[in-house]
C-alpha cells in the first residue's frame, strides 16, 4: 500500500504539470488572437495564461510550476523558435506567478476570496506587484537580444505589466470560484445571472461600435452583478466585458478610432482594471458582510437556546396535568 501511493503522488504531480501546460498553452493561443504590436513586440492587453497560472499554484502549490514553464516554453515556440536568451522569458513567467502564490499564502490568502482583505490581497499582492517581474525580466531580455531599443522600453514594459497583472486580475478570480460553484436551486436566479452576463455583452458591444464614450453604461451592470451574485456572477461578466473591449481596441472601433496604440492601451488598461477592481473588492466586501450577518444570526440562535434552557421553569410551564376523568 505504501508503495502504490508512493507511486500515485509523484505521477499525480506529472499529471497535473501537463495539465497545467496544456491550459497555459490554450489560453495563450486564445489570448494572441488579440495581441497588438508595441514598438515591434508581441503583447496582450489580457494575458490569460499568467491568471490560470496563479490560479493553479493555489489549488496544488509550488510543485505545479514546471507546468508554468513548460507552458510558456510551448507559447514563444508558436511565435517564432525558440532561443536561449528566451529562457529569461521563461524565468520571468514562471517566477512573476510563484512570486504571487507566496505573497498571497504569507497573508493568508483564502481561495474563496470571502472577505475584502482577500480582494485587496489579490489585486495587489497577487497581480500588480508580481507582474513586474515578468514584466521587467521579459522587456529587459528583448533589449538585450537587440529586438527592442533601449528607448522603447517603456512603453513595451507597461504593456506586458498591464497584460500580466489582467490576467490575475480578470481570470483567476473566475477560476476559483468555478470551482466551488453551486447551482442555485432557483431557476429565477440562474437566468438572471446569465441575462445580466449577455446584457453586460451586448452593452459593451453597442458602446464599442459608437463613436460617443459610453463605455460606462457597463457599470452599474457591474455594480449589480456584485451585489446580486457575488463573485459568481461578476467574475463572468468583467471575462466578458474584458473580451469585447480588446477585440474593439485591436480592430479600432469605436471610441479607440483615431487614437495612437499607446493612447488605445492606456484605455483598456484603465477601463478593465476599474472593472476589475470593482467586481472584486465589492463581491468580496458583499461577501464578507452576508458571511457576517449569518454568523450573528447563527450566534443569536446558539444564544437563545441557552437562555430557554437555563430559565428557570414557573408553575403551569409543564402544560395540564392529566387527571382521573
Amino acid at each position: 500500500m505504501v508503495r502504490t501511493e508512493e507511486w500515485r503522488r509523484p505521477t499525480g504531480t506529472l499529471l497535473g504539470i501537463l495539465a497545467v501546460a496544456a491550459a497555459y498553452y490554450a489560453a495563450a493561443r486564445i489570448g494572441l488572437l488579440l495581441r497588438v504590436v508595441v514598438e515591434g513586440a508581441v503583447v496582450t492587453a489580457l494575458w490569460l495564461p499568467t491568471g490560470i497560472a496563479v490560479a493553479a499554484l493555489l489549488w496544488c502549490g509550488p510543485r505545479i510550476w514546471p507546468g508554468i514553464a513548460l507552458g510558456t516554453y510551448l507559447s514563444i515556440e508558436h511565435l517564432s523558435s525558440f532561443q536561449i536568451a528566451d529562457a529569461g522569458i521563461v524565468l520571468g513567467n514562471t517566477l512573476a506567478p510563484l512570486c504571487a502564490y507566496l505573497l498571497l499564502r504569507r497573508v493568508g490568502f483564502r481561495t474563496q476570496i470571502d472577505r475584502l482583505r482577500d480582494g485587496l490581497a489579490l489585486v495587489f499582492l497577487g497581480g500588480l506587484l508580481p507582474m513586474l517581474l515578468s514584466a521587467s525580466i521579459g522587456t529587459a531580455v528583448l533589449v538585450a537580444t537587440g529586438d527592442l531599443a533601449p528607448s522603447d522600453f517603456w512603453p513595451v514594459w507597461s504593456a506586458w505589466w498591464a497584460g500580466d497583472a489582467m490576467g490575475v486580475l480578470v481570470v483567476t478570480p473566475l477560476l476559483l470560484v468555478l470551482r466551488t460553484l453551486r447551482m442555485p436551486h432557483d431557476a429565477y436566479q440562474v437566468a438572471e445571472a446569465v441575462a445580466l452576463t449577455a446584457v453586460i455583452g451586448v452593452v459593451a458591444l453597442a458602446a464599442t461600435q459608437s463613436p460617443l464614450s459610453l463605455l460606462f453604461l457597463v457599470f452599474p451592470l457591474l455594480i449589480w452583478s456584485a451585489v446580486r451574485f457575488q463573485l459568481a456572477g461578476s467574475a463572468p461578466c468583467v471575462l466578458v466585458l474584458s473580451v469585447v473591449v480588446i477585440w474593439a481596441a485591436t480592430k479600432g472601433a469605436g471610441p479607440f478610432a483615431g487614437h495612437t496604440l499607446f493612447e488605445i492601451m492606456v484605455n483598456v488598461q484603465a477601463l478593465n482594471g476599474s472593472a476589475a477592481l470593482i467586481a472584486l473588492i465589492l463581491s468580496a466586501l458583499v461577501t464578507e458582510q452576508i458571511n457576517i450577518r449569518e454568523e450573528i444570526e447563527r450566534v443569536c440562535e446558539d444564544l437563545a437556546e441557552v437562555v430557554d434552557r437555563l430559565a428557570p421553569r414557573r408553575p403551569g410551564d409543564e402544560g395540564p396535568s392529566s387527571g382521573p376523568g
